[in-house]
């Protein structure tokens, strides 16, 4: 019988998007889904070596690589409008 891939809640987010969260989102979307990392590695065209990487934050992958595991996998990630200062 082939082992099931147990659903992660989704991270909550507290400020700044940093690597390691990236990675939770990541992971999190990806067991939810119930998909296997061989599964995610396959459709994104990466390895499971890279997959486990981003969800780990471990080593340094490519911001293309991660930013299109999470596209893959239905996750936006957006960036909040911020005012610039005017000076003089």
């Amino acid at each position: 019988m082939a082992k099931r891939v147990k659903a992660l809640p989704t991270p909550k987010q507290e400020g700044f998007l940093t690597k390691e969260l990236l990675g939770q989102f990541i992971r999190a979307r990806r067991t939810q889904e119930g998909l296997k990392m061989h599964d995610v590695a396959m459709l994104c065209g990466i390895s499971i070596a890279t997959l486990t990487n981003i969800e780990k934050a471990e080593a340094s992958v490519r911001i293309d690589t991660a930013l299109h595991v999470a596209q893959m996998l239905g996750i936006k990630i957006m960036v909040e409008p911020w005012q610039v200062a005017h000076g003089g």
